[in-house]
């Protein structure tokens, strides 16, 4: 009877959690012939306050990154879109 418990920190969806219930039981049954009926998925999500890594919360790397996100110039669709020139072909001199 496998049990599977997952933490993550907050932010997933309904629907993404469904994925995780459904990929994760079918992956026992792929790998290890685990019945869906008798496998248990749990998600638990920690509040990324209480989540540290690198030295700091999870709620600091977000701020930090958001605000570096902010600072960066902003690339308009059609500058996305636009192709780039193709680079001119090298001549070689005999």
């Amino acid at each position: 009877m496998p049990y599977v418990r997952i933490e993550i920190t907050d932010g997933a969806t309904y629907e993404q959690k469904l994925q995780i219930y459904k990929e994760t039981t079918e992956m026992l049954g792929r790998i290890l012939n685990k019945k869906p009926e008798y496998t248990f998925v749990v998600i638990e999500e920690v509040d990324n306050k209480n989540w540290g890594h690198m030295g700091t919360s999870v709620a600091k790397i977000r701020e930090a990154e958001a605000k570096a996100a902010a600072k960066a110039p902003k690339v308009t669709k059609a500058a996305k879109d636009k192709p780039k020139a193709k680079p001119k072909p090298k001549t070689v001199k005999a």
